[in-house]
């Protein structure tokens, strides 16, 4: 038996999805929960207040991925982010988006349908209604008209759901542009990962981001942040 298997919270949700992306209900967490979360950065700390919400699956509630990632944009500072438009794929509760925002970035929170109500919230919560906008992006459908091409792409913990696995490949490939910086970050839980992974070698080549100093702490607990690269396509000749 594999022993990532043995240690993955998500195993629970994974029966009986067939239909939904979204997992099933985690009951550990009750609406209206609260969680807040800081991040030193190297001027200030930034301090994020969560609502939690797991009715509508388990991207109501917050996970190690998205903590890494949060951390490392903070760590990296306001310019890298200022002015920008970024969208965070598969926002859930909106965390990293959130941290984005408050960094100075024009973000784009994203999720299914149920997930929009809950990231709303944490917008008001948060005060960033004039930074965030919240719009429903189902993963392999065309990209609403009113989301514009992302300056940078964050996506923390979306590797879970294996069907969905190709839906998220096309949705980065719409979304990336020539000049689009795409931060990946993702807790290894099961083998089926590598399939998500091998399909993305087909579109996308990705490099540890090695100027984390935080890398080897969380490595250790399996969790990866990856910059990905969209390959070029080769030209086609007209004769």
């Amino acid at each position: 038996m594999d022993s990532d298997d043995e240690r993955d919270p998500l195993d629970r949700f994974m029966q009986g999805s067939d239909v939904s992306i979204v997992p099933d209900q985690l009951p550990s967490v009750r609406y209206g929960e609260k969680l807040q979360l800081s991040f030193p950065g190297p001027d200030s700390t930034i301090t994020v207040d969560l609502i939690l919400d797991a009715s509508p699956g388990c991207g109501g509630v917050a996970w190690p991925a998205g903590e890494v990632l949060s951390q490392y944009i903070v760590q990296r500072g306001p310019q890298s982010l200022r002015g920008k438009n970024v969208l965070e794929l598969g926002s859930g509760t909106g965390l990293v988006g959130l941290v984005a925002a408050m960094l100075g970035g024009t973000v784009y929170l994203t999720d299914q349908a149920p997930l929009l109500n809950i990231m709303r919230e944490n917008v008001q919560v948060n005060k960033l209604s004039h930074l965030c906008v919240v719009e429903e992006l189902n993963w392999g459908e065309p990209i609403p008209a009113d989301i514009p091409r992302p300056d940078v792409i964050l996506a923390a913990d979306c590797v879970y759901f294996e069907p969905a696995f190709p839906l998220l490949v096309q949705t980065l490939c719409d979304l990336v542009g020539e000049d689009t910086e795409v931060l990946f970050c993702y807790k290894k839980r099961r083998k089926a990962d590598k399939r998500f992974f091998a399909l993305l070698k087909k579109k996308f080549r990705w490099d540890d981001v090695s100027d984390d100093p935080a890398r080897t702490t969380y490595s250790r607990e399996s969790i990866s942040l990856l910059r990905l690269t969209k390959l070029q396509q080769p030209s086609k000749l007209h004769g």
